[in-house]
Formats: structure tokens, sequence, C-alpha cells
């Protein structure tokens, strides 16, 4: 069971990579647009913004249907907290995998425009 930052990092990269290759070919397009950041926790900051500490992902910055039309000073990116999912998956390995996927998927749609009740309509809450 890896427990160590490297190997936590290693697997979510992997898994980061296979979710968006098994995307349909459009919706990859834009999902690839969209950087990916691997976070250990939230940061003091987020959490003074209203983060929960132990938040698994975040979605920042204009969603694709809005880009341009906000005056968002943020460009758009999905964050995810590595700690925070491994403490979910309760370090098991094929659990952290399906967590990272889930979130991901979660947080690009909303870069991709659903809001709370779009994405658990779809299974993605």
């Amino acid at each position: 069971m890896p427990a160590d930052w490297p190997t936590r990092l290693s697997l979510a990269e992997a898994t980061v990579k296979n979710v968006l290759a098994l995307l349909p070919r459009d919706l990859r397009a834009e999902a690839e647009r969209v950087p990916v950041s691997l976070e250990t926790r939230p940061n003091r900051a987020l959490q003074e913004d209203g983060i929960e500490p132990d938040t698994l992902g975040l979605f920042v910055g204009e969603p694709f249907s809005e880009i341009g039309t906000t005056t968002s000073p943020l460009p758009a990116q999905v964050i995810l907290f590595l700690d925070n999912i491994w403490d979910a998956a309760d370090g098991d390995e094929a659990e952290y995998r399906e967590e990272i996927r889930a979130t991901l998927l979660h947080e690009l749609g909303h870069y991709l425009g659903l809001d709370e009740i779009d994405l658990e309509e779809r299974g993605l809450d």
C-alpha cells in the first residue's frame, strides 16, 4: 500500500492520464485544455476562502461555456488534493485510483458548466 507522496503522485498522474484518454474524443479535446494540479491538501488561502480542509478536488476559473464572459481573474484549473483522496480511500490503492477518477470527472463537469444537480443526475456527485 503506497503511503509516500512520490508513489501517490505517480499513481495519480497515471490515473489522470488514463481517465482523459478514455473520454470521448470531443470531450477529451476540451478536458485536455484544463490543467490538472496535484496538491496534498487545500492550503491556508483556500481554506480562508471557505474550502473545507478535507475537500477532494476543486475547479477554479472560468467554465468552458463562459470563457470570455466573466471577470474571473483565474484561468480554468482542476486541483486534486491527493492526501485527502488517499484518506477517503482508506489507504487502498484501487479505491484511491477510483476516487481520483470520480473527483476528476466531477471537477471536469464543473469546467463544462454542470452544476451540482447536473453532476448528481449524471452520477458524478
